[in-house]
């Protein structure tokens, strides 16, 4: 098996394991969160109704303008406020945290720690 394709299949596994119990509700919404090595991205998500309630990354021009990078701890943190708050004003203010493949570590648990101080309840 190549090893990419090894990689691939080994991240799409964890993420099944995480995501299998976690199920976004109007009364709890999913709070996802996905890394990549330039940016970050958080979205709030009713999966029963298949919406997403509020979402915030680091591509946005208005959230960008005020980071010095997209990859570091500090824009994590900046994403978490941002989608938090968001989030309140959509009328949220519980959630459940689907981190996916990624270890709740660094940039990922940043965020979190950023969107429970602005607010929101995991």
């Amino acid at each position: 098996m190549d090893h990419a394709r090894s990689i691939r299949h080994q991240r799409l596994r964890r993420q099944h394991r995480v995501r299998k119990p976690l199920r976004g509700t109007a009364a709890r919404p999913r709070l996802s969160v996905r890394r990549t090595l330039k940016h970050i991205y958080a979205q709030v998500i009713d999966d029963a109704a298949g919406r997403t309630l509020a979402a915030a990354s680091t591509v946005e021009s208005q959230l960008k303008a005020g980071l010095a990078s997209g990859s570091n701890k500090d824009a994590a943190t900046a994403i978490g406020k941002a989608v938090a708050e968001r989030a309140k004003a959509a009328g949220v203010s519980q959630v459940c945290f689907d981190r996916g493949p990624c270890r709740y570590h660094g940039r990922v648990a940043a965020l979190a720690d950023a969107a429970r101080e602005a607010g929101l309840e995991f």
